[in-house]
């Protein structure tokens, strides 16, 4: 069994219990196939509803991507707003916005109406551009109001560099809906409020098949099984074979987080906002305050998954330097990676695969937001309340390119950041 990795949130993490493997054969209405938080979201909704369920994962709860990411709650989605539109229409991408909000909702009312511990949420996201931009900005912000009904504050350039004091920002949209957070806090305590509620968990235990007839389905395990009338599929960036068809409609993708050690007054002369911090380029800088005076920096997308602590420490120190050189000779305290699900249109995987079988999982990138709403949708369908999880059928399962995958995915992506530095270049060449 792998262990929670060595990073800011398990150097913060609330007291947890160890959950013993899957011993035997269960019976239950759902089984849900893993323990990140589109897992646990889902239990817990379904929980609720009146369902047994049995959650069975590989690790540990939120041991991946949802226990180590940034942190930030916020509407939206993977795929731009205008993207969808396109895609899906005008009514449609609005009921799709509507989702996201409505996931921002679960998790923080989550957190007040149980007082969740250690998850300690701050309001506020500043979505910064790199060059000069402020007519689109401000074009987008009465594009949310009038067609989303949606609020964003504009901040010109001189009042972003008061809150960010460099030359790479020129102007931004602040969104006051959106917060950030502990999310492996989160995930504990959503993980025992399942349990509280009389859901089972089951750690270090993988599902290596799922054999379905006669209307139930049978998830087996090397110790066990689980015997149900639903599955629910939420495996994440670190789902393997045993997934099938939907395994080959995703790609792990790689990003990396560092934090600093504490920079004091020193981080005053840079960041002196409580908000969220990131910038509009195609693998974008994202950032924020912890423990009042150190950074929290994450960035960088890679098809191959970089481990080497002092390489990643290196790598993400010169775009810290890059943005606020008044910080050279910080230090890092500690540097991290973890995968994501992506699918190639860049939504989650939300819908019915067959009779009983349901999939929760792709949320790379947007997860802490949707992957709640996520489990939300797929528990109604189960239940038979709503049929909102149809809102997501123009993004199936998409091939991901399967061997050629990722190769494809990191030339594209050294093309878009080739595309950002023209962008960022001609804007500081025109001032």
């Amino acid at each position: 069994m792998a262990a929670y990795s060595n990073n800011y949130y398990t150097g913060t993490m609330r007291a947890t219990t160890q959950r013993a493997p899957l011993l035997g054969n269960l019976v239950a209405d759902v089984c849900v196939i893993g323990g990140g938080l589109a897992g646990l979201s889902t239990a817990q909704e379904l929980s609720a509803r009146g369902r047994s369920v049995v959650l069975l994962e590989a690790n540990r709860v939120a041991w991946g991507a949802s226990g180590r990411n940034g942190g930030f709650v916020l509407q939206g989605w993977s795929e731009g707003l205008s993207a969808i539109e396109r895609r899906c229409g005008r009514q449609t991408a609005a009921a799709l916005f509507r989702l996201s909000l409505e996931g921002v909702d679960i998790v923080r009312d989550t957190i007040a109406r149980h007082q969740l511990p250690g998850c300690a949420p701050t309001s506020g996201k500043l979505s910064v551009v790199r060059y000069e931009d402020g007519i689109n900005l401000q074009r987008t912000r009465d594009r949310m109001a009038r067609d989303f009904d949606f609020e964003l504050e504009y901040l010109d350039t001189e009042q972003i560099r008061e809150r960010l004091k460099t030359d790479r920002y020129f102007q931004a949209l602040r969104d006051t809906h959106g917060f950030h957070f502990h999310p492996l806090n989160y995930c504990l305590g959503l993980a025992e409020l399942f349990e509280a509620g009389g859901g089972v968990i089951h750690e270090r235990t993988a599902m290596r098949e799922v054999v379905s007839q006669a209307g139930s389905h049978r998830v087996t395990t090397d110790q066990g099984s689980v015997t149900c009338r639903d599955v629910v599929y939420c495996c994440g960036g670190y789902g393997g074979a045993e997934f099938g068809r939907l395994r080959r409609a995703f790609l792990p993708i790689a990003t990396y987080v560092v934090l600093t050690e504490p920079l004091g007054e020193r981080l005053a002369c840079a960041v002196t906002t409580t908000d969220a911090v990131g910038d509009n380029r195609r693998a974008s800088d994202y950032y924020r305050i912890v423990e009042g005076d150190r950074l929290l920096w994450g960035g960088h997308i890679t098809t191959h998954n970089l481990q080497d602590e002092q390489r990643l420490g290196q790598l993400l120190t010169r775009d810290i330097l890059a943005v606020y050189p008044q910080l050279q000779g910080l230090k890092i305290a500690k540097a991290w990676s973890g995968l994501m699900g992506y699918a190639r249109h860049k939504m989650p995987h939300i819908g019915r695969l067959a009779p009983g079988l349901w999939t929760c999982t792709s949320f790379g990138g947007h997860g802490m937001n949707t992957a709640p709403i996520g489990g939300r949708v797929i528990a109604e369908a189960i239940c038979g309340e709503t049929d909102r999880y149809r809102l997501f059928s123009a993004y199936g399962l998409e091939w991901n390119g399967g061997p050629v995958g990722p190769a494809a995915a990191q030339t594209v992506y050294a093309y878009l950041k080739l595309m950002d530095k023209f962008q960022e270049a001609r804007a500081h060449g025109h001032r």
